[in-house]
């Protein structure tokens, strides 16, 4: 099944969520990402529905193993792409900010590639 970049992007914050808080609801993914929480509701609503994301009584969320597995794929191409841009002069917010632009659009074989080269850089 296919997931959109917004949906990647709702994982995303998800997982990073749950490792800064330990517990995620509706309206910490709204205020993170800056979207309202009538949008996110509708968000959380189809994840579920595409058995990315859970939602117990008290609304918290979870991560399915399938949800997971792709936030964390999303996480590690944005770190990447973070990091080979902050080696190449470029500021943390900035590198930041583009990074969540390009880990959508990048292939894994031109993630590889850039793994390598920061390996090389950094070792």
């Amino acid at each position: 099944m296919a997931i959109y970049q917004s949906g990647e992007d709702y994982l995303e914050a998800i997982l990073t969520l749950q490792q800064k808080n330990g517990q995620v609801r509706s309206v910490d993914v709204a205020q993170a990402l800056g979207y309202s929480k009538p949008s996110v509701s509708i968000a959380m609503k189809k994840l579920r529905e595409q058995g990315y994301v859970r939602m117990d009584e008290a609304g918290l969320l979870t991560l399915t193993e399938q949800g997971e597995q792709v936030a964390s794929a999303v996480y590690e191409r944005h770190t990447t792409i973070k990091k080979a841009l902050m080696l190449l002069g470029v500021e943390e917010a900035d590198a930041a900010e583009e990074a969540c632009k390009l880990e959508h659009a990048i292939s894994d074989s031109t993630l590889e590639k850039i793994k390598a080269h920061i390996k090389r850089a950094e070792g």
